[in-house]
């Protein structure tokens, strides 16, 4: 079996949903945020280490509205991100629908009285080379059209002096760096369109200049994707990813200074801390890693180990400094309900052990599409552990990963197989089924049947 696991692909975009009622703003934690002078304007906030440490973080009312309205009332104030994954979503009316404009929802966090507002910019051009479900609207060589007509644009808003005041938190190009790891060149998962991204050096290109642009707004805070602990917790992955990191954020015109940490498991599925087992345990006096199938040769076995060794060991190695965090997307990772094991699995061999006592559920690591059994995860949260910035739904709960079969649309979205409940699966998850949810909608659209799930295997229990 390889030592460089088959990478778990995953789309996740803006939902088609109603805008409704605004609801109360959720606080991560309760205090008042601090501000300097700039001139005679009150309203300049300080840089801070962790953006999340005290702010109350924006509540989208299209999201809240959709989840209200499909029986989330429960966790309809919760902060959510709002994805920018394409021209027309700056303005408005993405994936078709009439959810709010970028400067509508920052008009609204400042109604909110929000201290801060999580955003993702997603729109690199050749965009999500192993995942047909996430493709986006421009081409690999339109990296001029990337900069012109989608980051100047979201900067031009975010500079806005009427929201110097709030803390723009960037989660940058989802899974787009990990991909020029583990799906290029002599590698069984390399695609020719992740071969093409890596010669043309748009995807190192296009983060930095994402992060060089908003980050001159000393109220704008990047954090770069990291892919999550079951694609890049692999020795052949780990440094490299780090690397490769640090060169896009010396590319563009950017510096590590423009860059506040990283961004893991977002819209994916890894648990965040497993508690029945750990990587140096032993079963028969044999370690349980190379011997687990589910774990093969990983390093780690979560996502909060993984993050935290990446913030604090691998890019401080790559050259980035160091103390920076790591927001973990908790959306859809909770792995509650009746299967949630109590306690290890018995000791009678390493597979037993592992899979007995192993929350996340899904049939392999590198399923990533509307996993079936899923719940949501911990609520948002700032600073829960060491490097750890937040735990974040930074996926908004309910939105589809991808359609189940081909749907035909104008949104530039392709029909993946890894999104059809009857795929034997593919190098990239070691040919297992696909453990997706049937009946889905294109990725971004409301999936009514999904969110029924995440609430009720929720965990921590609503």
């Amino acid at each position: 079996m390889s030592r460089t696991n088959p990478p778990p692909r995953r789309s996740r975009r803006r939902a088609y949903l109603v805008a409704g009622a605004l609801v109360g703003a959720a606080a991560m934690t309760v205090s008042t945020l601090s501000t300097a002078s700039a001139g005679d304007d009150p309203q300049v906030l300080q840089r801070v280490d962790n953006p999340y440490a005290g702010a109350q973080l924006y509540v989208n009312p299209d999201w809240s509205a959709a989840a209200t309205e499909g029986g989330g009332a429960a966790i309809a104030d919760q902060p959510t991100a709002v994805w920018l994954d394409s021209r027309a979503a700056i303005e408005g009316g993405s994936a078709g629908s009439n959810t709010m404009g970028l400067r509508e929802h920052l008009d609204e966090a400042v109604a909110q009285g929000a201290d801060a507002i999580q955003i993702v910019t997603y729109n690199l051009p050749g965009r999500d080379c192993a995942a047909l479900a996430s493709n986006g609207e421009l081409g690999p060589e339109e990296i001029d059209v990337y900069k012109t007509e989608f980051i100047d644009p979201i900067n031009a808003i975010v500079s806005d002096p009427a929201y110097a005041g709030l803390r723009i938190i960037n989660i940058v190009e989802i899974d787009s760096l990990p991909n020029l790891i583990t799906n290029v060149g002599s590698r069984e998962t390399a695609t020719p369109e992740c071969d093409e991204m890596l010669a043309n050096g748009n995807y190192v290109e296009g983060v930095g200049y994402n992060v060089a642009t908003l980050g001159d707004n000393e109220n704008v805070y990047n954090y770069i994707d990291i892919g999550h602990h079951g694609w890049i917790g692999w020795e052949d992955n780990f440094q490299a990813t780090a690397d490769l990191l640090f060169e896009a954020a010396n590319a563009g015109g950017a510096t590590p200074d423009d860059v506040a940490g990283f961004a893991a498991n977002t819209a994916n599925y890894s648990a965040t801390v497993e508690e029945n087992f750990a990587i140096g345990d032993t079963i028969n006096g044999q370690p349980i890693r190379g011997e687990s199938s589910w774990i093969d040769w990983n390093n780690y076995v979560d996502e909060q180990s993984f993050a935290q060794d990446f913030a604090s060991v691998a890019a401080p190695a790559a050259g980035f400094p160091q103390g920076l965090g790591v927001v973990i997307d908790t959306s859809r990772n909770g792995w509650g309900g009746p299967d949630r094991p109590s306690g290890p699995g018995p000791e009678t061999s390493a597979d037993e052990y592992v899979d007995g006592g192993r929350y996340d559920r899904r049939i392999h690591l590198g399923n990533w599409c509307n996993q079936s059994g899923a719940g949501l995860g911990e609520r948002p949260a700032a600073a829960p552990a060491a490097n750890i910035d937040a735990y974040a739904w930074v996926k908004p709960p309910g939105e589809s990963d991808g359609s189940s079969e081909e749907i035909p649309n104008d949104e530039g979205k392709g029909f993946d197989r890894m999104c059809d409940p009857t795929y034997e699966g593919n190098p990239r998850n070691q040919n297992n089924p696909s453990g997706a949810l049937p009946d889905a909608p294109i990725s971004g659209h409301w999936f009514q049947a999904q969110f029924e799930e995440l609430l009720a295997n929720a965990y921590p229990p609503l």
